[in-house]
């Protein structure tokens, strides 16, 4: 991944995840029905669905808070590359790990981006900039029902893990573990 004079070539690795993270979207887009599933092991089910707002499905303030998550998504991303090449500039010798993390939170921003802002265009439901992102590692790893004593939530049933993701989720929470594991390496200034 070094390049001439240490650099490192940043974007091959972006485009390669953003590219996999799209071509996984659209395959799934095409073939599968929203909701519909295909068990890969009982742990690991391909699940289809689409979500409207971001992480765990959260959404706010309607049609509005869309407009206002896509834009604040293109200005994370726009910020992190300034960040990463001001660390590119003023760090020798290059932190290898860490830059690995800010990639990883890029071409994850930007796969879930592209589909924020032309899935909806592109496939007839909503107007550019109003896409929803497309999901579907679903990991039920654990499944049962609280007990009856527990507090608040006795007797209803449980999954872990619950949530469904996509490659572009995937890196974005790698790239942010690996930056909390890092953070006393990262330059603030």
């Amino acid at each position: 991944m070094l390049g001439g004079g240490g650099r490192i070539k940043l974007w091959k690795p972006v485009v390669i995840i953003v590219l996999l993270d799209q071509l996984l979207k659209l395959y799934i887009k095409t073939t599968f029905e929203v909701g519909e599933s295909f068990s890969v092991f009982p742990w690991f089910i391909i699940y289809f669905v689409e979500n409207n707002g971001f992480a765990f499905g959260l959404e706010f303030f309607g049609a509005y808070g869309k407009l206002f998550l896509t834009f604040t998504r293109i200005f994370f991303v726009v910020f992190i590359c300034l960040w990463l090449k001001k660390i590119l500039n003023k760090t020798n010798p290059q932190p290898r790990l860490m830059i690995w993390a800010f990639v990883l939170i890029i071409s994850g921003a930007i796969g879930n981006i592209i589909d924020s802002v032309f899935y909806g265009f592109i496939f007839g439901y909503a107007p550019i900039f109003f896409g929803k992102v497309v999901d579907m590692f679903y990991f039920p790893i654990l499944t049962g029902t609280y007990p009856s004593w527990f507090p608040f939530l006795g007797g209803e049933e449980f999954v872990f893990f619950r949530y469904i993701f996509n490659i572009a989720d995937s890196s974005i929470t790698i790239g942010a573990f690996l930056l909390l594991f890092l953070h006393k390496q990262i330059p603030t200034k």
